[in-house]
């Protein structure tokens, strides 16, 4: 038979759902349904995840989310092609920009603007006065678009409940749909759940009463189940298909639009960078370009123009323009350096044919992998960049990217040890015997070595559920300075939300996501030590006459070749670590080669797979 769950909750509903986008779609497949719809609440933060796991299992993703609004009703909403889900896009723009962070205010009124092309499902487990009225309202505004849930709650009377809501369906004009409300995929993640809201309510499980989930039936059952368990109201069973059916939209339809940065007037972007390339090349070269330079600028912007990737590089270099025009000192770093086109442009300070650079560590055709340009400014003042950026693109065009806070072995260890009641100085000793960055759970050997009793019950929870939500999403928070910017409009793509920082605005999609969708990012990041150059640079000039710029500070000076193999490189920026400093008198630096190949080796992944040990 065809049934598609469409009420789902995954974990980036934040500390309602227990389980991963991906297990969510890998259970539902495995059962049989025919499509999974995902309803996290006033939120679309974990569709890209889910998007990815439904290609890759080969199941129907129907994209929704459920809309809490201001009057108390509660609704699932669908849209059904691509203009109805840039609305739905654009009106939860509108009620989480309109509240603080986190949060999201939207009222009836602001659902008939943007309802257009949305199914639209009422919540509600009782025939109620106000569900009457919501169904009545929704039968007029939205016609056929308009249906009410029926969920199994496994409370006393159900079958009356269900009937009467039902009654009350007919009643309305408004067709039923069997739902089942899923918070986590398979039975066994129902204690999870529980911890989940005791964490999102701050309380223990022990005063938790009513607010815990009455049901522990919210998982995925087999389409025969759900025809068993509606057998009384088997049409609204066979009505989820028929929804799946209705809504066409896939994320598979969202081309991202990068801006054209017109800046030279009747030339083309890729026209414009090779212009402005071959300025910065005669003022970086004055005594003329040499063979192998004009050879590797060419090659370059070949790439670069077949890839379609010069809109980008000149966005880069209008933001660094800003910088050096208001005084701001900023450096381009990380792979960019191996381009001779970023270093013509000013976006880095590193000539990459002096140094012999391979460019396609940076691009190559091959791999089709955009650009990734980080640009690193004073931090005293990277916002004044950040509000060139909104104030040039606009709000509704430029974002900052979110960044997903995951939980962590020792953060685990503390929330979920608060949940069940356990003592603080308990869950103290466990969170500090682990790494700080660890995802990896706590065995009961070690527990053991500490004191404590691994066969106490409590404990034993705290063992095994602090290992099952390491990984899980917490909250949103905002990317260091990674910027999407959209030639139309971004609320037109993904919802955009308020920062805790004032006059910030923040995509709900992560990097991983963004790069799943194929979006480009400009990285405005804020370094400390350029500031610290900054002061350097004026009192060398006020005090010895002498005017330096990154690019023309003296190169290989002996002397900091010499502070650094004595590891006196406290507050340097890439080797300031202790790792770094334990390192540097080892391997005894003499060149900037030298240096890039220390960097290089004390990295997680060198030391992870037991290349080196610093």
């Amino acid at each position: 038979m065809s049934y598609a769950d469409l009420q789902v909750s995954t974990n980036y509903s934040f500390l309602r759902g227990a389980s991963h986008p991906r297990e969510i779609v890998a259970a539902a497949a495995a059962l049989g349904h025919t499509a999974v719809g995902i309803t996290d609440r006033n939120s679309l933060a974990g569709i890209v995840k889910a998007y990815d796991a439904a290609t890759q299992a080969k199941i129907k993703l129907v994209i929704g989310c459920r809309l809490d609004l201001t009057g108390g009703e509660s609704l699932l909403c669908y849209p059904r092609d691509r203009a109805a889900y840039s609305r739905l896009v654009r009106m939860l723009t509108v009620g989480k920009r309109r509240a603080k962070k986190g949060q999201c205010h939207l009222s009836y009124e602001d659902l008939l603007e943007y309802g257009e092309g949305q199914l639209l499902v009422a919540l509600g487990d009782y025939a109620s006065a106000p569900l009457r009225i919501l169904l009545e309202k929704l039968r007029s505004d939205f016609r056929n678009r308009a249906y009410l849930a029926l969920t199994r709650r496994f409370r006393p009377n159900e079958v009356q409940r269900l009937s009467d809501l039902a009654t009350m369906a007919v009643g309305a004009r408004v067709p039923t749909v069997a739902t089942n409300d899923v918070l986590y995929h398979v039975p066994d993640r129902r204690m999870l759940q529980d911890v989940l809201t005791c964490i999102r309510l701050g309380r223990s499980i022990d005063t938790l009463g009513h607010d815990r989930e009455w049901s522990a039936d919210r998982f995925f059952k087999p389409p025969q189940e759900m025809k068993r368990l509606f057998a009384l109201h088997p049409e609204a069973v066979e009505r989820t298909g028929e929804i799946a059916e209705r809504c066409t939209f896939s994320l598979d339809q969202i081309q991202y639009q990068y801006p054209d940065e017109k800046l030279f007037p009747g030339l083309t972007a890729q026209e414009g960078l090779e212009k402005q390339t071959w300025t910065g090349a005669a003022a970086r070269y004055p005594t003329g370009v040499s063979p192998p330079v004009k050879a590797k600028l060419e090659y370059e912007l070949k790439i670069i123009g077949g890839l379609g990737y010069a809109p980008y590089f000149l966005t880069v270099w209008r933001i660094v323009q800003f910088a050096r025009s208001q005084g701001i000192l900023c450096q381009g770093r990380g792979s960019a350096a191996n381009s001779a086109v970023c270093f013509c442009l000013g976006i880095t300070e590193i000539d990459p044919t002096k140094h012999n650079l391979l460019f396609e560590r940076f691009i190559s055709a091959s791999r089709g992998e955009p650009p990734d340009i980080d640009v690193d400014f004073e931090h005293e003042r990277r916002e004044e960049v950040i509000q060139w950026i909104y104030k040039t693109y606009g709000r509704e065009r430029a974002a900052l990217t979110a960044t997903v806070i995951h939980y962590r072995s020792r953060r685990a260890v503390r929330e979920v040890a608060k949940a069940l009641g356990l003592p603080e100085d308990t869950a103290a000793v466990l969170a500090k015997s682990v790494w700080g960055w660890s995802e990896e759970g706590i065995p009961e050997s070690q527990a053991r070595n500490l004191g404590l009793d691994p066969t106490d019950w409590r404990l034993k929870l705290l063992l095994e559920l602090s290992g099952e939500i390491t990984g899980f999403p917490r909250h949103l928070s905002q990317h260091p300075g990674g910027f999407v910017i959209t030639q139309d409009r971004l609320d037109d793509l993904v919802p955009i939300e308020n920062a805790s920082m004032a006059d910030r605005t923040v995509i709900e999609w992560d990097k991983d996501d963004i790069e799943i969708m194929k979006m480009m990012k400009v990285d405005v990041l804020g370094l400390g030590m350029l500031g610290c150059l900054r002061r350097a640079f004026n009192l060398l000039r006020d005090h010895k006459g002498l005017d330096y710029t990154i690019a023309t500070l003296p190169a290989e000076d002996p002397p900091v070749y010499d502070m650094l193999c004595a590891a006196d490189s406290v507050g340097v920026f890439q080797v300031e670590s202790r790792a770094q400093m334990n390192m540097l008198p080892r391997l005894k630096p003499r060149t900037l080669y030298d240096l890039v190949i220390e960097v290089a080796i004390v990295r997680p992944g060198p030391i992870q797979g037991d290349m080196v040990h610093p």
